[in-house]
């Protein structure tokens, strides 16, 4: 089977290559995340495509690739908010997906995120990268062990997020609709109303429904949140309100905002722009990069660890192989 596999990093080539050996495809790696334009450089008899986070799959290329003789779209993701789903199924493309890579990457960054926040270090080392050497209040941090984290959403990143914390001998309160068994040996559930107005620290870790969830962070919301406290999003931009984060910012509200995810991450990721430029894409996405060390943003790598790649790929490869012997896989979206 000749494979196009979309976003692909230098460093995931081998993992690729080494997860392939078993099914002997033909693989074709490009950098590029799929859009209207670059679709045109799909290489002749493409056999399937490995989709992205941020490739734009919607129905417009997906007819393409219909007509181009792709037999199978799959994405090495779990979120589907790219993919057109209705217009897959139209064309009779079951989706393949990735249910599920190791909730430790994402978690990891979560707590790294969440550490640097609490601890101050990023605004103690920006002050210093300044010829500041004054000690100011901005550097003053409550130890982990006397603070308080907020987990919304337990599911399996956020249960990992909550393990990590725990470690450090914080109290960690959690909410989740559905409450998880196990995490309940390390977190107190309790209300979202609770966590806002006792946590130091949020970390979201919940899924992002389009026309349900939209803005869950808004100025309400963070009305709510303990003073001078901090929140990561490793989930989805969507979930937050980013005007209301920056005032609260501005306003000294909150101390602090990290997040793996931001709106229009997919015309900036994989590009570099003078600041001109990027603020003709989106200037509030760059008025909120512009309040580092208190807003700590990174280009959606959550997933950019050794064993999460694994994962996507031994997956993506099993839903191909499964999709060309049955013509569904265990994962099938559609």
């Amino acid at each position: 089977m000749k494979i196009l596999c979309y976003g692909i990093q230098e460093s995931e080539k081998a993992i690729f290559l080494t997860e392939n050996k078993k099914y002997n495809n033909e693989l074709i790696f490009t950098n590029e995340l799929l859009n209207h334009e670059n679709i045109k450089n799909l290489p002749a008899n493409t056999d399937a495509v490995i989709l992205f986070v941020n490739c734009l799959a919607d129905k417009k290329n997906l007819e393409y690739f219909k007509t181009k003789g792709v037999k199978y779209v799959v994405t090495r993701t779990v979120g589907l908010d790219h993919i057109d789903l209705k217009a897959a199924t139209d064309l009779k493309y079951k989706i393949g997906r990735v249910p599920s890579y190791s909730p430790t990457a994402v978690a990891s960054l979560a707590f790294s995120f969440g550490t640097e926040l609490l601890r101050r270090t990023g605004w103690m080392t920006y002050q210093l990268k300044q010829l500041n050497f004054k000690i100011d209040e901005n550097m003053f941090a409550k130890e982990f062990k006397n603070s308080t984290i907020g987990i919304i959403g337990t599911g399996r990143i956020g249960y990992e997020t909550a393990k990590y914390w725990h470690g450090t001998g914080a109290k960690v309160l959690g909410y989740d609709p559905y409450e998880n068994e196990q995490a309940k040996q390390i977190l107190e559930y309790t209300s979202v109303d609770k966590i806002l107005k006792e946590a130091d620290l949020i970390s979201l870790h919940i899924p992002y429904i389009k026309g349900e969830n939209d803005n869950y962070v808004n100025d309400e919301f963070i009305s709510k949140m303990n003073n001078f406290s901090s929140l990561v999003n490793v989930s989805r931009a969507a979930l937050v309100d980013h005007d209301a984060i920056r005032r609260a910012i501005k306003s000294n509200k909150l101390y602090g905002y990290a997040a793996d995810v931001f709106i229009d991450e997919s015309k900036f990721i994989n590009n570099k722009f003078s600041e001109m430029d990027a603020k003709k894409i989106n200037a509030n996405a760059v008025d909120l990069i512009n309040l580092y060390p208190r807003v700590l943003l990174s280009p959606h790598v959550g997933y950019f660890t050794d064993e999460a790649v694994k994962n996507m790929a031994e997956i993506s490869f099993l839903n191909l192989s499964e999709l060309e012997k049955t013509g569904t896989c265990q994962t099938a979206a559609n």
